[in-house]
């Protein structure tokens, strides 16, 4: 199997190092990763400059762009031979709910899917990069699951609780959940006595309830969601038709 690598945190991350390292034995393994971190780059394309490519001693190698420009150049201009699977992350902290629409490591998979080749996120559910490999070894599971049980092409977001291997909970089909608006931007002023903001954190949960991505990951269990791009609001569309008919 060949698998394409890439996260939003960057190629030093110590997500995509435990990510990469349990892939390595059971696929052939590319890394392609931004060279800093692109937390928060959803699905943007780098289009008003040119990028550079280059390798990393380990063989990793790094874009000075986004997650989405690094698998937009390895599928199209880099490798080869088209991999069997994009997966993205480990990522630093969860990807649920509204935030995937922000999301970087959702949006390198999400590229990989439109390419028409399967592809998975994963994600942390909190922050520090605490039992990292757990949730490497967590990933090579799903990988070896998944693969090849699923229809062609799937997209699926996985957050993985900050857990040991032994204490982890099941994995868990879930829907996204929802959050209420985020918190106001943090104001404050340059050294020029310029007022800048910074954005605020993301607001609480509204729906986290039972089947949500959110619920799971609190109950200790691996979070599976299948996403899908299509974005149409079809109630609306019928309306919207028999309104200019």
């Amino acid at each position: 199997m060949r698998i394409l690598i890439s996260n939003d945190d960057g190629y030093l991350a110590p997500g995509i190092n435990a990510l990469a390292e349990a892939l390595a034995p059971i696929a052939d393994i590319t890394v392609v990763a931004p060279d800093s971190n692109r937390s928060g780059a959803s699905n943007s394309l780098s289009l008003d400059r040119p990028l550079s490519v280059q390798q990393a001693a380990n063989g990793f190698y790094f874009v000075n762009g986004t997650p989405t420009d690094c698998v937009h150049i390895a599928l199209t201009g880099m490798l080869v031979e088209r991999p069997d699977l994009v997966v993205s992350g480990i990522n630093n902290g969860p990807n649920m709910g509204d935030d995937t629409l922000y999301s970087g490591t959702v949006a390198a998979a999400t590229e990989g899917y439109l390419f028409g080749i399967p592809a998975i996120a994963f994600s942390q559910g909190e922050y520090g990069w605490g039992n990292i490999d757990a949730a490497a070894r967590v990933a090579r599971d799903i990988v070896q699951r998944y693969a090849e049980a699923l229809e062609k092409p799937y997209l699926l977001n996985v957050n993985i609780p900050t857990r040991t291997y032994e204490e982890m909970g099941p994995l868990t089909p879930t829907r996204l959940g929802r959050r209420h608006q985020a918190e106001p931007v943090i104001k404050a002023r340059d050294p020029r006595g310029r007022e800048i903001f910074w954005i605020g954190p993301p607001g609480a949960c509204k729906d986290a309830g039972e089947g949500t991505d959110f619920h799971a990951v609190q109950q200790g269990r691996v979070s599976v969601t299948p996403l899908q791009i299509d974005l149409t609001h079809r109630d609306q569309l019928a309306q919207l038709k028999k309104a200019l008919a």
